[in-house]
């Protein structure tokens, strides 16, 4: 195992009964290995975007942004009430590995945002990714990310 990144920690992702159905979580799925590019292809790409947009007309979640990075997905997520994150998530990982061959490892990151600033602060951290990582030099470079138009 590359000790050059971090190891998660088994996390519970049970939603609190006091939170909101409408709250948005910043959400991290990372592949395995890290440092190769899974996803950054365009078949690759045009799969698992059809994968979040049929959990999205089912009302599995509400994805508000999704990007695709080389070896990792960051999105910001919102959940109904009545299903299990964790669920939805591990079957959205299963069928993206069967779509599109992406290996992912084991669980995910997640963090509630508390309030507006919060989200739109993660919101371009999620957007400037491709730049800080030197992959593009201008936002409008980057094609993988979903709704493929942002306003």
């Amino acid at each position: 195992m590359d000790s050059a990144y971090p190891q998660r920690q088994h996390l519970p992702h049970d939603r609190p009964a006091w939170v909101r159905e409408d709250a948005i979580y910043f959400v991290t799925v990372c592949c395995e290995p890290r440092g190769q590019n899974q996803l950054c292809h365009a078949g690759v790409a045009e799969r698992l975007f059809e994968t979040v947009a049929f959990r999205q007309a089912c009302g599995q979640w509400y994805a508000h942004l999704v990007l695709l990075m080389p070896d990792h997905v960051h999105a910001l997520v919102s959940f109904p009430e009545t299903v299990s994150m964790r669920k939805v998530l591990a079957e959205w990982k299963e069928s993206a590995a069967r779509r599109a061959g992406v290996h992912w490892q084991r669980d995910f990151f997640d963090h509630r945002l508390r309030c507006d600033e919060h989200l739109v602060e993660k919101a371009n951290y999620i957007r400037l990714n491709p730049m800080r990582k030197g992959l593009v030099t201008t936002l409008e470079d980057w094609p993988y990310i979903w709704p493929p138009t942002q306003g």
